[in-house]
């Protein structure tokens, strides 16, 4: 036999040689010594015990040694597979095209990896993750294959149950008819579905997301730490948004949950790294809402129409009386010249003259018994910016109509103040009213409805501007007085409009105003006093 070295050993990787044929001779042979012998036998050992499937082939793939792992794996014994084809593994799910490029790597003296599927011996498939390398001889010649494997078929199933279960909450997610969205601790999207993706577009927001976030830390305040903290959940957090290429707004209703999801990467092996993320759902509640605003304000049209009919009528009888009264006083005034001359000769006239004004004062005291009181009504907190509210919706259709763009920029924390709902609605109903008509009649270019609240010195103030017309210095002290009106005559407004306007203002212990120093149309300025036993609302 040739004298054969462990640098022979160390240098050459083809086992076949060294399994199946010179190891069994060098391990008796002389030329050898003990360390070299340990060693041989340490590497057998090692090959044979080590947990990956080995098989060694011939050149046409006949196998020549298979170790204890390969037997496990298989199924097969040594007696059963020495000297058999390697294909005696093979199963035909295997597309042939794989086989072909497995062949074709190594015949050209290169490693082929990839995946098989086998049959076990008992007929059962599993995944093969195989490696196959050729051996070279001294010449540089493949001698013999050597085959690496282990069987991957829970692996495999494993992370195509995981695949499918990630496909199958997408789908879900997607097919959801509300937003979704996955937040991380950064307020970073990890995971959205296509109706939070139209909202991007729908509300010209970039992130819709980071906006309601800001919405919901600013109305939760402390509570919303409270509840990313202990990872609880919140929902039917509802906001307007006003949408830039809509006028109209939209509302929408969020819910939340807090989770925590475990690192995989290879830092958080012995440690424990998480990380939180927030499930937000955002659902479009608007047609709810404008239900329910329709209902409101029929609710609210109900209850001002009692007390607008009521005040009808007063309107119309104080505007009989005032025209009444205005004849009556010259004949009163005629009567008294009369009287004064003594002269016999206009006694006939004098006593017509009486006569006429018994019957005005008689007509006058009738319509005066006849005129209504208006009832009282509650008088509680107020919050300023909830009546403001309710007038534009009242308004809606009318703005609308119009084509006034509106501009509302209520003071979040509002004092409150005392007073009637239903008279405060009024009053600013009046207001808006007469800004809209103002708008409407004018040439104007720009449609604009301004309102505004604010609060100084224990005051609040509420602020109405339109872009219209507005009214002339001189006429401006004149417009809260009865009957006078900056209308055409003709119009089918009586004038008492704003004299009302003022009557509830100074029952709520208020003052109007008209800006002197507003110029791009006209300006109401209306103060009341803060009602001090009560907080901010």
């Amino acid at each position: 036999m040739k004298k054969t070295s462990l640098s022979y050993l160390q240098k050459h990787s083809n086992m076949a040689t060294v399994m199946g044929e010179l190891i069994p001779d060098l391990l008796d042979s002389e030329d050898i010594d003990l360390d070299n012998k340990i060693l041989c036998n340490l590497f057998v050992e090692t090959v044979e015990q080590v947990p990956i499937a080995i098989s060694i082939t011939d050149k046409k793939a006949k196998i020549l040694y298979v170790n204890q792992e390969f037997c496990r794996v298989t199924g097969y014994q040594p007696e059963d597979i020495l000297g058999k084809n390697e294909s005696l593994l093979s199963d035909k799910r295997t597309p042939r095209a794989v086989y072909q490029d497995l062949w074709r790597t190594i015949s050209s003296k290169k490693t082929w990896r990839g995946t098989l599927c086998n049959r076990h011996k008992a007929g059962t498939r599993y995944l093969s993750d195989l490696t196959i390398a050729p051996m070279l001889n001294e010449s540089g010649e493949i001698s013999h294959y050597i085959g690496m494997h282990r069987d991957i078929t829970e692996s495999y199933e494993s992370e195509k149950i995981t695949v499918n279960q990630k496909l199958l909450i997408e789908s879900v997610i997607n097919s959801s008819p509300i937003a979704m969205v996955v937040l991380d601790d950064q307020n970073r999207v990890i995971l959205d579905n296509h109706n939070y993706k139209a909202l991007v577009s729908d509300l010209d927001l970039i992130e819709p997301a980071r906006y309601f976030l800001d919405l919901l830390r600013e109305e939760m305040g402390d509570l919303w730490l409270t509840l990313q903290t202990n990872e609880k959940g919140f929902s039917n957090r509802e906001f307007r948004v006003d949408s830039k290429k809509n006028r109209r707004s939209r509302w929408f209703s969020c819910a939340g949950n807090w989770f925590t999801e475990y690192e995989v990467n290879a830092d958080a092996f012995f440690e424990k790294a998480s990380k939180r993320y927030l499930v937000l759902t955002l659902t479009d509640i608007t047609r709810q809402r404008r239900q329910m605003d329709e209902l409101y304000i029929q609710t609210l049209k109900t209850l001002m129409a009692e007390d607008e009919r009521v005040r009808s009528i007063r309107e119309t009888l104080l505007g009989a009386m005032h025209q009444i009264q205005m004849p009556m006083n010259q004949i009163g005034a005629a009567e008294q010249i009369l009287r004064h001359k003594g002269m016999s000769q206009n006694e006939g006239l004098l006593h017509v003259l009486q006569e006429i004004q018994r019957s005005g004062e008689k007509a006058v005291a009738t319509m005066q018994y006849c005129i209504p009181e208006i009832l009282q009504s509650a008088v509680i907190p107020i919050n300023l910016n909830k009546i403001l509210h309710d007038v534009l919706l009242l308004s809606d259709q009318k703005i609308a109509n119009n084509g006034i763009e509106v501009h509302w920029q209520p003071l979040s924390q509002l004092p409150s103040l005392l007073g009637s709902e239903n008279r405060l609605r009024i009053l600013f109903k009046q207001l808006v009213d007469n800004a809209i008509d103002a708008i409407s009649g004018s040439s104007v270019q720009e449609h604009r409805l301004k309102i505004t609240t604010n609060t100084e010195d224990d005051l609040i103030y509420a602020v109405i501007e339109d872009s219209g017309p507005g009214i002339p210095i001189e006429k401006r002290a004149k417009v809260f007085e009865p009957f006078y009106t900056t209308r055409p005559i003709g119009g089918n407004k009586a004038g008492m409009g704003l004299v009302m306007a003022k009557e509830i203002v100074n029952q709520h212990h208020g003052f109007i105003e008209i800006d002197p120093y507003f110029d791009q149309g006209c300006r109401f300025i209306i103060s009341f006093p803060v009602h001090t036993s009560y907080g901010r609302g």
